[in-house]
């Protein structure tokens, strides 16, 4: 017979209802203070869901725009559109959108 491994419901909870987001974020204008935007969205990430896990990248867009790629961890049963709605009300925000989502 063979091996299973059996995990403790504990341990499993660990690993269920996460989802792995990754969110673009529009600066208004190439001026705009990118470091403090990704400070401002880490900040909302976390109130929202403290134990979120962020990564921060930036992509060249066109004309010096530069995007804020956001990828993070989250708790599958949690709203995207909520977080986006917030992320919108950082200052220099011209959009933000998710852009991949997996369960």
């Amino acid at each position: 017979m063979p091996h299973q491994q059996v995990y403790k419901s504990s341990k499993l909870s660990k690993f269920m209802g996460r989802a792995t987001v990754k969110i673009q974020i529009m600066p208004n204008s190439p001026e705009a203070d990118l470091k403090a935007i990704e400070k401002k969205a880490e900040e909302t990430i976390k109130s929202l869901y403290a134990e979120a896990l962020i990564r921060i990248e930036e992509k060249p867009i066109a004309f010096g725009l530069n995007a804020i790629i956001l990828t993070f961890t989250w708790n599958d049963d949690l709203s995207s559109d909520e977080l986006e709605n917030k992320l919108r009300e950082i200052e220099n925000i011209s959009s933000s959108e998710t852009l991949d989502l997996v369960s």
